[in-house]
């Protein structure tokens, strides 16, 4: 094994220069690996992060319900009827639709998501909403976003400097806006649908949305008893309620949203797509690196058949060279993935982060891809006779 490695490593750093192109090409697969894993998972991250941090243990949605991005909604008197069902201790309505708002400085509008709770409790599990939830009960008082998108403008920095921020909301039916304050900050971050977030008492919301109806809902929020069984009660309420809605429990909402952005938006199709043409690019690219190495040491390679080496160490060499090439263009890749992840995390505020799942995925499949591109770019050399060289 010893001389096995020594001899792979030995024809791959002889040719110093080449050794170093193959790296560096290796490295360059891997940073698109990076970034292509990186920002698909940044995609089902951003989009489940409200469902991670609402207050609930089963949840009631629309049948017609795709993702959180989209309007779908059901009469609220299906709350009540959950509050007759053995197990429940609360329901909570959650109101959310798309409005615009107006940037200060440049006087355009972005569109911003807005939520929207009864202020009685806290329903939204970040520590700023738990804390001053109440602030919500004062008349047209805002929470506002800090990791929204910049287009908004300065409206984190001034709250923190102690400014009164003062924000004007369009409804997409209105060209009148409605002035809200901003009454504090909290953290939840953009998605690939979503710029900004708003969270605002249902009062202020339908000032907001006068078109909207306090009668129906888009998502709602069931809390059990502390010795109810989820799965009972979720078989009990899915026989009781109507058929036009659903019951369910937070890792199958989650799976929804992300099964919505994974099958049947477009942009979970184009990472998809993306990440299998790099795979098939730097297949590619190795399997070039590799056949020109043997091509360059066909001679040596009919030496050792002549002197009595099988096809089957032949081919554990060029093996161990994929092993080789897919370190050490591995290394440096990962290293340039985390300085990009951070740039990309700065300018998109989308949660882009280096973890120990994304590096294993992306060594497995780097692997993957030499050794496949070993196992391919070995055919030559299966087929090399000895006696056409000597």
């Amino acid at each position: 094994m010893i001389v096995n490695i020594s001899l792979a490593w030995l024809q791959l750093a002889r040719q110093k220069a080449r050794f170093f192109v193959a790296s560096t090409g290796i490295a360059f697969i891997a940073v698109l690996m990076f970034i292509q894993v990186g920002f698909q998972d940044a995609l089902y991250t951003s989009a489940t992060q409200l469902h991670n941090n609402l207050k609930g243990d089963l949840f009631i949605i629309s049948t017609q319900y795709q993702s959180l991005t989209f309007n779908q909604s059901f009469p609220r008197w299906y709350l009540y009827q959950v509050l007759g069902c053995d197990g429940i201790e609360s329901v909570n309505p959650l109101y959310m639709q798309f409005a615009k708002l107006k940037n200060v400085i440049t006087s355009i509008k972005f569109p911003i998501h807005v939520l929207a709770f009864e202020p009685n409790e806290a329903i939204i599990k970040l520590p700023s909403i738990q804390q001053n939830y109440s602030l919500l009960q004062l008349p047209n008082t805002v929470f506002f976003d800090s990791k929204s998108r910049s287009q908004f403008g300065s409206i984190p920095q001034d709250f923190e400097q102690g400014k009164s921020v003062t924000l004007e909301i369009f409804n997409y039916t209105s060209s009148i806006g409605y002035k809200v304050k901003v009454g504090g900050l909290f953290s939840l971050g953009p998605s690939f649908g979503v710029d900004g977030n708003l969270i605002v008492s249902s009062s202020t919301f339908f000032q907001i949305f006068q078109g909207r109806s306090a009668r129906n809902v888009d998502i709602g929020l069931i809390n059990l008893k502390a010795d109810a069984n989820p799965q009972k009660v979720l078989a009990i309420l899915s026989a009781k309620l109507p058929k036009d809605v659903i019951v369910m429990t937070r890792e199958d909402f989650i799976n929804l949203e992300k099964n919505y952005w994974t099958l049947r938006a477009p942009i979970g199709f184009v990472f998809q797509l993306m990440v299998t043409m790099v795979f098939v690019v730097g297949v590619v690219v190795v399997y070039q690196i590799l056949y020109s190495n043997i091509a360059s040491h066909l001679a040596e390679y009919a030496t050792l058949k002549a002197m009595g080496f099988k096809n089957k160490y032949l081919l554990f060499l060029v093996f161990q060279q994929a092993l080789i090439l897919a370190s050490f263009g591995y290394i440096p890749g990962f290293a340039i993935s985390i300085g990009l992840y951070d740039v990309a995390q700065s300018v998109t505020n989308l949660p882009i982060s280096m973890s120990v799942d994304k590096a294993a995925i992306v060594l497995f499949f780097i692997i993957l891809m030499c050794l496949a591109s070993g196992l391919i770019s070995t055919k030559k050399l299966r087929n090399v006779d000895p006696a056409d060289f000597f």
